[in-house]
């Protein structure tokens, strides 16, 4: 079932990531389905702690990217702007080394809140991180 109610492409993405967080640290969506978009992003310098495994705040910041654009995307963006109003994470298996890649789906898409869903693998497809965010769907001023 298509969800997606504005054109939505990657390489659109790419560019107006440009010169943010997400470009900074080496997040790339990689595929746009029906109801989904998938990101990656790098397990390096950028995205690691201390004890050189996968930086949770990193993997937050990859969820609330995907979160974002997509409930943007199923709204009108003359009318409306979706924001993250929360977000949680459940972290069950380190990263060392490689990609993370992060898919997101909806549980919830309504005119005042959408529920998105973000799963985070590993490059064997291994769950690293679930992640759930709510959105609020405000009026631009």
């Amino acid at each position: 079932m298509q969800v997606w109610t504005t054109p939505i492409a990657l390489e659109a993405l790419k560019d107006r990531a440009t010169n943010t967080l997400v470009d900074h640290i080496g997040i790339e969506y990689v595929d746009i389905g029906d109801d989904f978009i998938k990101a990656r992003m790098p397990v390096d310098n950028r995205t690691v702690q201390p004890a050189r495994i996968l930086h949770g705040g990193a993997s937050v910041v990859l969820a609330e990217t995907l979160g974002s654009v997509a409930a943007n995307h199923c709204i009108d963006p003359a009318r409306k702007m979706a924001v993250g109003l929360e977000i949680n994470a459940n972290h069950m298996r380190s990263v060392r080394e490689g990609y993370v890649t992060g898919t997101v789906k909806p549980l919830h898409i309504g005119k005042s809140t959408q529920i998105w869903q973000i799963d985070i693998r590993d490059d064997q497809d291994r769950l690293v991180c679930i992640s759930r965010i709510t959105m609020a769907v405000l009026d631009r001023k």
